[in-house]
């Protein structure tokens, strides 16, 4: 038996295969922006990324009879976009494979300073509640993605395309794994090193308010 997460994706399939222009602009709708975005990590110029998704949208429609549900509809399109992005990236000079980027500003970087943690390994000042649901909080919420969002684009590209997938787009390591070809150590420690920095920029920016 499907779950429900499958049979929804099923169902669009056979939509979509029936001809549906509706769902299928529901689709564009939905992962367009999405996938210009993903696309961006790898290459240079926007043009090229809006080449790339157009190309991405075409292989979606050929590809659909080849669907076969062992991932999410939502990975599968992710997969083939990052596939064509890093085909245009090394095409324009600009990429190299995800399989050879530990961390661009180095392997040996701690991802928190040691500062923060006692002997025990414990840490020594707790990180500050920056996501609490205080009135100061909510007041500065804008802001807050705002810096989130810029923290984001100045991090290194594996970072930003693993944190991208795993905490705004939702997908499980796994997923990770699979779309940009790299292993679970390595999209583990892009994650954490990710998050670090974000939680830093978060901290720095609240004790200043």
């Amino acid at each position: 038996m499907l779950s429900g997460a499958h049979a929804q994706d099923a169902a669009l399939v056979k939509r979509l295969l029936d001809g549906d222009d509706a769902a299928f602009a529901g689709l564009v709708d939905q992962y367009h922006g999405r996938l210009l975005r993903l696309a961006m990590m790898f290459v240079s110029e926007r043009a090229s990324a809006e080449e790339v998704v157009q190309d991405t949208w075409l292989a979606v429609l050929t590809g659909l009879r080849s669907f076969a549900g062992r991932a999410s509809l939502k990975t599968w399109i992710f997969s083939i976009l990052t596939n064509r992005a890093k085909t245009r990236g090394q095409r324009d000079k600009r990429s190299v494979p995800f399989s050879a980027l530990g961390d661009r500003s180095g392997n040996d970087e701690p991802a928190v300073s040691p500062s923060r943690f006692s002997s025990s390994g414990r840490w020594s000042v707790p990180p500050e509640q920056w996501d609490a649901e205080t009135p100061e909080q909510r007041l500065l919420r804008h802001e807050t993605r705002t810096l989130i969002d810029q923290t984001i684009a100045d991090l290194p590209a594996g970072q930003r395309a693993v944190v991208t997938l795993r905490d705004i787009e939702g997908l499980d390591a796994a997923e990770v794994c699979n779309i940009l070809e790299i292993s679970e150590t390595n999209q583990r420690v892009l994650l954490h090193r990710a998050r670090a920095r974000i939680r830093t920029a978060l901290e720095g920016h609240l004790r200043g308010k």
